[in-house]
């Protein structure tokens, strides 16, 4: 059996071909865990976990890294409204998103590295994008990524660089040399907690969200791998400032790329709308098993192409369970 990929970096369907013959290193964007999971993120590690299994009976050897974010905006946000430190909060929302996850049917990762685990690899990597020019320390004490001195910045997501604005999660701060540009290390602020801020050579800080990954696949996978995966909606800024970071720091002029394959899920939509926690129209994961069994959930949202866009509905699920119910009929009949 062979594999066909649709590639989002090179927009073509493309024969798999593993770097090292019949082992596949594999890594998918996880959980930001200040919350529930909701429905959305059980269409992306659903599909992904079909995609792992798919590869393990085929005969190759899987290295699946799926990451924790521990360390955000949201978490610091979250942790101070209930006057809890952040590790309790991401510890109890990790073992929720573990208990979700198995009532899916979802295979454990082989490594699911924890964000705030890595961050001396965050503050190496930021150190070589400053040694190769790519990276510069602002006023505020920020250090940001220089989009425009990375050659190809805008190749993941296909847009020219002039057409592109920075993202929801990359804010436009004070210091950057162009909008575009993107933090790689956060300087601390008086009023965040003590337990938001780690040492580093740049001052102390945290680091932004896009280095969390780039450092996590590259201490577990390598310099180079062959999948990674996630949702649409990381496709940019998230995706293509990984490559960037990634790219810039091990592979500039070299002619590689630090990841073979690129694979993106559609949304999951309510009333034609992407389900997001930021606007406030999703499902809790938990929620949903309240009505319907986990085997129904996921037959539901393996039901529609991984690419496309599909509405969530209880009439969909209703309409899974019974698909589910004569497949079963069937089988017991033979």
């Amino acid at each position: 059996m062979s594999l066909r990929i649709h590639n989002t970096l090179t927009r073509t369907v493309d024969v798999f071909e593993p770097i090292e013959p019949g082992h596949v290193r594999m890594y998918v964007c996880g959980i930001t865990v200040y919350d529930l999971c909701h429905v959305g993120h059980a269409r992306t590690m659903t599909f992904f976990d079909v995609v792992q299994r798919w590869l393990k009976v085929s005969g190759y050897r899987v290295t699946y890294v799926r990451n924790v974010t521990d360390i955000d905006d949201k978490i610091i946000k979250r942790a101070v409204e209930r006057g809890i430190p952040i590790r309790q909060l991401t510890d109890e929302m990790t073992v929720a998103m573990h208990q979700d996850f198995d009532a899916i049917g979802l295979e454990r990762p082989t490594h699911e590295p924890r964000a705030t685990d890595h961050v001396g690899a965050m503050t190496h990597l930021i150190s070589a994008l400053e040694d190769r020019g790519l990276a510069y320390r602002a006023p505020g004490g920020d250090v940001n990524f220089s989009v425009r001195k990375f050659p190809g910045y805008g190749k993941l997501s296909g847009k020219s660089i002039d057409a592109l604005r920075a993202g929801e999660r990359v804010a436009v701060l004070e210091g950057k040399e162009d909008p575009l540009d993107f933090v790689l290390w956060k300087a601390a602020k008086a009023e965040e907690p003590e337990d938001a801020k780690y040492p580093a050579p740049f001052g102390t800080g945290r680091p932004g969200w896009h280095i969390e990954c780039s450092a996590m696949s590259h201490a577990l996978l390598g310099e180079r791998f062959d999948i990674h995966g996630g949702g649409m909606d990381l496709q940019f800024p998230h995706h293509e400032n990984e490559l960037a970071q990634s790219d810039g720091a091990f592979h500039l002029g070299t002619g590689k790329t630090f990841v073979n394959y690129w694979l993106h899920n559609g949304f999951l939509n309510v009333d034609n709308e992407k389900m997001s926690k930021s606007l406030g129209n999703f499902f809790t994961i938990r929620d949903v098993l309240q009505s319907y069994d986990g085997e129904t959930v996921r037959f539901f949202m393996l039901r529609a192409h991984y690419r496309s866009p599909f509405n969530y509905s209880d009439a969909g699920l209703d309409d899974a369970r019974h698909a589910l119910r004569r497949l079963y009929t069937a089988l017991d009949a033979v």
